[in-house]
């Protein structure tokens, strides 16, 4: 049986960089089954593999695959997969969709430039113990950036947030990929999502407004040892920061991959109920912003992050993506 895989590389700049992702698009007659899926993930070794076909309850259903397991959500393939039907006019120019996931059921916006897609409501789990977290990384726990928590959030995959003080420790770290491998099943998440807010001006292209925060991202537990773009970890990372109000407004711009020489953009938003803001339109349309108020970390709770009376809804994240390729496998 042939499988045919397009290359995507998701969350590009100017169309270089990205995180590089397979996308099968699989007929009603020519189904595979899940340990061919996870045959061609693995033989395809990027980070994450999809699947497309169709759904009963969503415009499209959509499975992703490792090198080594299924997960439940990938953001950057996600990105990839709706820029990919978009290209091959699939999409017949429609803008707003549903992917049917093992995450849930999610919204998808699509436009000429980007595609958005909307996180699981954001679960704000357990704080944890900088020392061992830091340790794992090359780092002492003097490295945590001060009033933000080592914290597990997910909207869509499970990681532990990892605030760190400055680029340069943010750069240079030493991760021991069996020790994060070992703590990352223990606490049940994907990974860890290192980050800091000292950014510099912008991601070093001077036509690209400031950045909120470089990130890198390490998840051996599932065979990636390090990830270039990450969707649903830096949606994560958006609930998380404006919960905490360590930024000031709702839309934030990350930076990743670039020590990886695969410099990627991602962009978030986070939409609060009590505000007018919703998606729409051709892009997410904007109507003021909801003013941050800190929390005491010891007082986070799961899917109830209030701020001044305003829920955190959902996230929105997304970017751009480019076809590098195509190819066959025979399995």
């Amino acid at each position: 049986m042939k499988v045919h895989i397009y290359e995507v590389h998701a969350f590009t700049q100017d169309g270089q960089g990205g995180n590089a992702a397979g996308v099968v698009i699989q007929s009603e007659d020519a189904m595979l089954t899940e340990q061919q899926m996870l045959k061609v993930a693995a033989r395809m070794g990027f980070s994450e593999t999809a699947f497309v076909s169709e759904s009963d309850m969503a415009d499209f259903k959509v499975r992703f695959f490792t090198p080594s397991d299924e997960v439940a959500l990938c953001g950057h393939a996600t990105i990839a997969v709706f820029s990919l039907l978009q290209k091959l006019g699939r999409l017949n120019g429609r803008r707003d969709f549903v992917q049917e996931t093992k995450a849930g059921l999610l919204r998808i916006k699509a436009d000429a430039e980007e595609i958005l897609m909307a996180q699981v409501a954001p679960d704000f789990g357990p704080i944890l113990e900088p020392e061992e977290i830091f340790w794992s990384l090359g780092l002492s726990e003097d490295f945590q950036a001060a009033g933000l928590p080592v914290q597990i959030v997910s909207t869509g995959l499970r990681d532990i947030l990892v605030p760190v003080s400055s680029l340069k420790a943010l750069k240079e770290m030493q991760p021991d990929f069996e020790d994060i491998r070992q703590i990352s099943e223990a606490h049940g998440v994907t990974g860890y999502h290192c980050f800091t807010l000292e950014t510099g001006t912008s991601t070093g292209n001077p036509g690209q407004p400031s950045v909120t925060a470089w990130c890198r991202n390490f998840a051996p537990l599932f065979g990636i040892d390090e990830e270039s773009a990450t969707g649903t970890s830096n949606g994560a990372l958006a609930a998380y920061l404006s919960a905490y109000g360590a930024v000031r407004g709702n839309d934030m711009r990350f930076v990743q991959g670039m020590w990886m020489n695969k410099p990627s953009l991602i962009k978030a938003r986070t939409v609060w109920s009590s505000t007018a803001r919703q998606a729409g339109g051709d892009k997410l349309e904007e109507s003021g912003l909801v003013p941050n108020v800190p929390l005491d970390p010891e007082g986070a709770h799961e899917n109830d992050i209030d701020t001044l009376g305003s829920k955190l809804q959902t996230v929105w994240v997304g970017g751009s993506a480019s076809i590098k390729g195509e190819t066959e496998l025979e399995i």
